[in-house]
């Protein structure tokens, strides 16, 4: 694996930050604070922000600096829907297809996500693998990276709307879908799996309300 460069150190940094709130929604992030903070140049600290500005992450404020772009209740209802109509039209396609040597890797995915860890993002890191690697199974890529920048924004919007209450809830209880999507899957009841996946998708979607 190739080392990071200063770009994406600062930019995985600052991004990690707004995940975990320490950066919230419409705050102002300057350039001379990060350039004290990683005592970094400001060319790839400029480099990073700009970066995160094209991902509808921050915005540019002239003289000022980079706004934490807020997202809203209706922007989580919006992905929630993208992703509803995303994973369960794929499953629908690539449901005869699915082996079980691709059931095992998932099988292993979902037990990551029971783990019992106190670390939100670490379980949403769990619960991200599992639902790209179930879209996967369709063979298309470009659908497994939509899904995986949508996930990110959630990400975003998690943390800046209810993370207080979301970081207390009990984070294997709710992954209990999961296995009711493999087990349909096995047992070939498509409609089962369909519906155990819009339930899993519910169902985190409100589980911080």
């Amino acid at each position: 694996m190739s080392k990071k460069n200063l770009k994406e150190i600062v930019y995985d940094s600052v991004l990690n930050s707004i995940y975990s709130s320490e950066y919230r929604a419409n705050e102002i992030i300057t350039e001379t604070s990060l350039i004290q903070k990683y005592g970094y140049s400001k060319s790839p600290i400029r480099e990073a922000l700009t970066a995160l500005c094209h991902e509808g992450v921050l915005k540019n404020i002239p003289r000022c600096g980079y706004q934490v772009i807020a997202l809203t209740s209706e922007d989580i209802q919006k992905m929630l829907e993208y992703r509803m109509v995303l994973e369960t039209g794929m499953l629908r396609l690539c449901f005869d297809t699915i082996t079980e040597k691709q059931l095992l890797h998932l099988d292993e995915l979902s037990s990551l996500c029971r783990k019992n860890t106190e670390d939100v993002m670490e379980h949403w890191i769990y619960n991200m693998d599992f639902h790209i690697a179930l879209l996967s199974l369709g063979g298309n890529d470009y659908a497994c990276a939509q899904l995986k920048s949508c996930m990110n924004m959630l990400w975003r919007a998690y943390a800046q709307l209810h993370w207080n209450k979301w970081s207390h809830y009990n984070i294997p209880a709710d992954m209990k879908y999961h296995d009711l999507i493999l087990d349909a899957i096995r047992q070939k009841r498509l409609e089962d799996a369909i519906h155990y996946l819009k339930e899993d998708l519910n169902d985190f979607g409100t589980s911080s309300s």
